[in-house]
Formats: structure tokens, sequence, C-alpha cells
């Protein structure tokens, strides 16, 4: 028995595509209010995991308990209540690139709720506030960095106010130093609103500095889940070298080691301290390819 309270309960995952197994018997416990990262090489089925969770995967065999609930035992609409539970920040943001950032980002309210427009207001106006983005709502996707569409992504990932939040690669597509803002970020989140965070990466530097629990995924099993200062300290072979960042152990692959800056975090910033902020810290500038989001957001929506 897991001495945390639990808020997600996996039981025996397992999946295959074809003769494929991706995930095999993977069985581990989810605290409550805390950071979870699910951290493994690429390939190694974290997204595929993170699509059961909410439902968009049924596996093989398995359960996934959220609270009395067993996911891939619901129906559509058992299902549908469920997956309000849960804020996803996508890998590429996912925005609408015809919509400015506060459209984006009042989107689900408009979707799911009766509110006014009045509330809603209220409501993407704290939330912008929350991610550091005040002053960029009338922006359009295409005139802002990634970074700061990764977190007006994470803003409309929190407008409904979710018990989980789920984070698909939150460095992807992001240099260092955006990564190590971003990070700070999900942290004082996590402070602050006392949910339930999971985080999918094979970003070494991220599960060091974000997590308060890791588990590790290998060639389609669960390798150990822990506390990060046990996932650290782990003698275990395979653990071991892919969290020092070596080439010398059973992957046969190599990561780039850990890179420690000294960041904060962008909550309650303006967009433009924001930006100021990173340039300060090194972040090359970023040019926009014409175009690029609209075709992003038709891919992802």
């Amino acid at each position: 028995m897991a001495d945390y309270e639990v808020e997600i309960s996996i039981r025996e995952l397992t999946k295959s595509f074809g003769a494929q197994t991706v995930l095999e018997d993977i069985t581990f416990d989810v605290p409550k209010g805390k950071i979870t990262v699910v951290l493994g090489p690429s390939g190694t089925g974290k997204s595929v995991f993170l699509k059961h969770l909410v439902g968009l995967l049924k596996p093989d065999r398995g359960e996934i308990w959220i609270g009395d609930k067993n996911v891939p035992a619901l129906n559509e609409k058992e299902l549908y209540e469920v997956r309000r539970k849960f804020g996803v920040l996508f890998q590429d943001g996912a925005l609408f690139g015809s919509m400015n950032i506060y459209d984006n980002v009042a989107f689900p309210l408009r979707e799911h709720t009766k509110k006014k427009e009045s509330e809603i207001n209220d409501i993407c106006s704290e939330k912008l506030e929350m991610v550091g983005l005040v002053g960029a709502e009338k922006k359009l996707p295409g005139e802002i960095s990634g970074g700061m569409k990764k977190r007006a992504g994470l803003a409309r990932a929190l407008v409904l106010d979710p018990e989980i939040v789920l984070f698909d690669e939150p460095d992807s597509g992001l240099d260092p130093v955006r990564t190590a803002f971003l990070n700070e970020l999900i942290k004082d989140l996590n402070k602050q609103l006392e949910a339930t965070f999971m985080v999918v990466t094979h970003d070494i530097p991220t599960a060091k500095n974000v997590s308060d629990y890791i588990g590790m995924l290998y060639r389609r099993n669960l390798v150990k889940f822990g506390p990060v200062s046990e996932m650290f300290e782990s003698d275990i072979p395979v653990v071991r070298q892919f969290l020092s960042g070596s080439t010398e152990g059973p992957i046969g692959m190599s990561e780039e080691k850990d890179q420690t800056k000294t960041v904060k975090s962008s909550s309650g910033m303006t967009a433009a301290e924001v930006e100021e902020m990173e340039r300060e810290a090194g972040a090359p500038v970023e040019r926009e390819r014409p175009g690029a989001e609209e075709a992003s957001a038709e891919q992802g929506g």
C-alpha cells in the first residue's frame, strides 16, 4: 500500500499494437497533489500511457482507478464526467492559430459551461496572470514565442479548475532556457493550485527539477517508481544510466547531461516581463514560420 493519498491507481496496465507490446503490467499509484514524472527514452510508450489515463486508448488488460471509477470500464457518459477532472497541456500547445490568446484560453469555458462573458473574462484573466501572459491576450499564436505558446496552452488547461493536469512532453520544441523557466512555473502552479500534476518527458533536467515522484519506463515495463531522491540514488543499472545521462550502460543511447540554471517562476508576470527575463537568461530569438501555427492547430484540433 502507498504511504500517501492516491489520486490515480494503475494496475497491470498492458497495451499492444499488433505484435508489438508497448506497455506491460504497469502498476503504481500516483500521489495526490504532487508532481509525478513519467520518464524514459523516446519510444517507450510514455504518451501512450497518458492517453490511457483519459480514456483515449483502451488497454488490452489492466485497470486505471480514479476515485471509484475504473476508466477502461466506463461508458461514454461516465468517461465524459471523469475527463472533466483533467486538464491537458499538449506537446505543441494545440492552439487555434486563427484565435488570439484570450479566445484560445476562453474556448473550454464557452464550449463546456454556461458562464457569462463577464465570468469568463475574470477566469481567463486570472489564469493568464498565473502563467505570465498578461499583455499578450490579443496576440495570435504565430506572434509569440514557443515558451509563450506552452504557457497559453497551460492557461487553457487550467480554466476549468481540473484536479489533475497532464503535461505531454512540455519541454518539446523549447530551448533549454525556456524549458527551465517553464519548469519553474510548473512547480509554482502545483503549490498554488494543490492539484495533481503528471509530466511525461525524456528530459533529465526537467525530471530532476520538477518532480516529487518519478516512474521510469523502459522496454515496455515500469522499471521503478519512487520519490525523486530515491530514484536519483538508485543502483538499478538502467535507472542510474538514464538519470546520469551516461552513454555507459544497458540503454543504447546518449541523453543530454543536466545543466543547472538559476531560474524563477513567471507566474504573475506580464508577457513582456517574461520575454525580457528569458532573453537575459540567454534564450534564442525565435522566428515564426508563416502559416505553421494554423497547420498545427488543424492537426491537433
